[in-house]
């Protein structure tokens, strides 16, 4: 089936699961509730891929991927088919445009796609395009301000074939920065004053990349990408006891390495994570007009290595904490609550698109 991007800014009012495709695992969330009422987390799953099924975002393996699907599906032990799903960043373009006050909604597409023409370095029977309107554009009460989303077909239709592959129904198309961002607020509005004035800086360190993203009331301040990310230690554990990357990466899960490990390879690597945050940190400040973070927030599977919160803390001398997606959220009796909290910081994307039911 074609996909229409156009679901990106839309929601469902119908149940549906958050589904996250890494670079190293799937990753699957139900919610149930509201922003209103508060939401619950019903059941998830997550499911390690083999290494190279998806790449720099891109699925190379759609067997391999959709199969891992089906696998977290079943695990999880829901019945809903419905899925919401997201694009690396880096795989769209966003803009935001300034357009007349009042258009109709069919005047309105017509404008967003001769505006699309000047940003989007494709022809635009190659894209997949979407648009919302913000509101009224600042400092022009009679125009309105609109956001701009395009991606290659491919990219879509890639993914909705690898869910599509595994029984499911993709209705929405999110960003995976969105889709975090909107985890990361409703946790933040949990702090005290819901972080007034506060800039806070998330670490989401993936397998291979570390996203950093800054806020301040709400609004995103600076964002980048950097190589580096939790493959680095499944590396060492493989080179140290002689073992695959496969091997590896599930020895690391099940906490099954030598007594040495934890002394000779993780405490190191947090180290080296305090590192990575350090320098980041000194490029937002030396290309942003801040010159300091209040809150450090980490997520990733390797945001639960143990000490890595008091080692960052400590090197950059800012609070520091994990981020928990499920804070102030009831559990349902299916989730183990001591495995979720450990999970946790590895479903921020998923958590996100599962709140997409609901329009957030």
């Amino acid at each position: 089936m074609a996909f229409d991007f156009g679901a990106l800014f839309s929601s469902q009012s119908q149940p549906l699961l958050g589904l996250d495709l890494s670079s190293s695992s799937v990753k699957l969330v139900e919610l149930s509730g509201s922003a209103t009422t508060g939401y619950r987390l019903e059941r998830y799953a997550i499911e390690p891929l083999p290494k190279g099924a998806i790449t720099d975002g891109n699925v190379e393996n759609l067997e391999a991927v959709s199969e891992a699907v089906k696998r977290a599906w079943k695990k999880s032990g829901t019945k809903i088919r419905n899925v919401a799903m997201a694009l690396p960043s880096a795989a769209v373009i966003t803009k935001k445009i300034m357009l007349p006050g009042g258009l109709s909604e069919e005047a309105l597409e017509l404008q967003v796609e001769t505006e699309a023409n000047q940003y989007i370095p494709f022809a635009l029977d190659e894209v997949s395009l979407d648009f919302s309107v913000i509101g009224p554009a600042p400092n022009a009460p009679d125009d309105v301000e609109v956001l701009l989303a395009a991606s290659r077909k491919e990219k879509v239709e890639d993914r909705v074939a690898v869910a599509q592959a595994a029984a499911l129904k993709p209705v929405i198309m999110d960003i995976e920065s969105f889709a975090t961002r909107a985890t990361a607020e409703r946790v933040i509005k949990l702090m005290p004053n819901e972080g007034e004035g506060q800039i806070i800086a998330l670490f989401s360190i993936g397998a291979y990349t570390t996203t950093i993203s800054a806020t301040l009331n709400g609004q995103a301040i600076y964002e980048r990408e950097q190589a580096f990310g939790g493959a680095q230690l499944t590396q060492d554990i493989a080179r140290a006891y002689g073992l695959s990357a496969d091997e590896a990466e599930a020895k690391k899960r099940a906490d099954d390495l030598p007594e040495n490990y934890e002394r000779d390879l993780l405490q190191p690597f947090a180290d080296n994570i305090a590192l990575e945050v350090t320098r980041a940190l000194q490029f937002f400040f030396t290309s942003t007009p801040y010159s300091r973070v209040d809150q450090i927030l980490l997520a990733g599977g390797c945001a639960v290595i143990p000490g890595l919160v008091d080692v960052v803390g400590t090197r950059t001398q800012a609070s520091t904490s994990i981020l928990n997606p499920f804070k102030g959220m009831d559990m349902s009796a299916q989730v183990r609550e001591k495995q979720a909290r450990l999970d946790a910081p590895s479903l921020l994307v998923a958590t996100g698109l599962a709140m997409r039911r609901s329009g957030q």
